[in-house]
């Protein structure tokens, strides 16, 4: 799953690098040249749509999802950890929602040789398949995460469930961002050095 959320985060990344020297070359042409590449909004569209899940692979790995936690660290360990298998499932019932739907989508392109009407009239089955494949990915990753919380959970591995699976206090996020703050600094004072 690491493995994936990696790939996941970095396919993300270099398609917005691209989406985003495709938009600073269109804005140049059309302030100084008054010429247009036309469809860079189609790209920008199908970019968001099939990063975005590949973002909530990511989010879902990291547990950087946001759950309003303001009373869990007042609960017990054992109904923590329950909290946690409940979030797992219920995310990973969204992705299976969200699945159905691009599916169904791709299904009614399909269906009607759907075109996109814009300057470049893209068969829309090419960007709505790898959105779908993008979505599968997110599916199958909320399912592996809420599989081993509820094995977790049978097996009565509370610490376990709570310490992977459920959201860090604030004191975590804290630590988190002071250690992160420290490494960039750290980063920083080697590239003043000769």
């Amino acid at each position: 799953m690491k493995r994936i959320a990696l790939l996941s985060g970095i396919t993300f990344g270099a398609i917005m690098i691209v989406l985003s020297f495709a938009i600073a070359a269109e804005t140049i042409l059309r302030k100084f040249f008054s010429h247009s590449m036309g469809g860079i909004d189609e790209l920008g569209g199908y970019a968001v749509a099939i990063v975005a899940p590949l973002a909530f692979i990511v989010a879902a790995h990291e547990q950087a999802h946001i759950r309003i936690n303001v009373l869990h660290g007042q609960l017990p360990l054992r109904a923590r950890a329950w909290l946690n298998v409940v979030a797992a499932v219920s995310l990973s019932l969204l992705a299976l929602f969200l699945l159905y739907f691009t599916f169904k989508t791709v299904q009614d392109t399909l269906a009607y040789r759907s075109i996109a009407q814009t300057p470049w009239a893209t068969p829309l089955i090419y960007p709505q398949g790898v959105w779908l494949v993008a979505m599968a990915s997110f599916a199958i990753g909320t399912l592996v995460i809420a599989a081993r919380t509820v094995m977790l959970a049978f097996r009565g591995d509370w610490q376990t469930l709570d310490r992977r699976y459920g959201p860090g206090s604030p004191q975590d996020e804290l630590e988190a961002e002071l250690a992160d703050l420290k490494a960039r600094d750290g980063m920083q004072s080697d590239e003043v050095k000769p």
